[in-house]
């Protein structure tokens, strides 16, 4: 039985985390597990990845090229692996995915919200997550725990205004709002394992 099950949160929220736990149980239980990110996933998706977020050509970019760069990479991924994988009855695991676009680019870059909606349609074809698991959290703890956890620089999204990141949120609840049947919020704020728990909680009944 194939599922497709995206992470969408803020910056620091714990997906990454909760992404990888929730891909442990599903292999224990015999799944055969595809887990992956936004930008990336692929050869193509992971460069534009990194000019995205590091590159030096990257600054400055505009709203409309990062909104056509992002999905350019989710039209290859859909394409590569997560396409295929489904066909094949699997499931994969997305650490980001159109949702993403839809706010990040929607609501705080202030872009037309029908453009991006024509042109996320175009970059996932018929591909609509199954379920997807909204990890909710003050973007002002957000921030700060990413921040106590890179050894890295920030990338370019995290070095964004607090009020930017306060506009996300805003745009991911509103999404939620709209389609609870296929996005469930959790409280990021949890324990790591109580969230773990919530999780799975939400995704097992999906499995039979």
């Amino acid at each position: 039985m194939s599922l497709f099950i995206t992470f969408e949160g803020g910056e620091g929220c714990g997906k990454s985390t909760q992404i990888e736990r929730l891909a442990n149980h599903l292999r224990t239980g015999g799944r055969t597990v595809h887990h992956t990110r936004e930008p990336g996933g692929t050869r193509l998706g992971e460069a534009i990845r990194h000019l995205l977020q590091h590159d030096k050509a990257g600054h400055g970019m505009c709203p409309e090229s990062e909104l056509l760069l992002f999905t350019a990479a989710r039209a290859q991924i859909v394409r590569e692996l997560i396409l295929p994988a489904l066909e094949r009855g699997e499931i994969v695991l997305c650490d980001r995915f159109a949702d993403s676009t839809s706010v990040y680019q929607g609501v705080a870059r202030a872009i037309e919200p029908l453009q991006v909606a024509a042109i996320n349609q175009f970059a996932c074809g018929s591909i609509v997550p199954d379920l997807t698991l909204l990890i909710d959290l003050d973007p002002a703890v957000g921030l700060q725990r990413a921040r106590d956890h890179r050894d890295a620089p920030l990338d370019r999204m995290e070095q964004e205004a607090l009020a930017f990141h306060q506009q996300v949120r805003r745009g991911y609840l509103e999404l939620a709002a709209i389609d609870p049947e296929r996005i469930t919020v959790l409280d990021g704020s949890k324990s790591i394992d109580a969230l773990e728990q919530e999780i799975w909680d939400t995704v097992e009944p999906r499995l039979s």
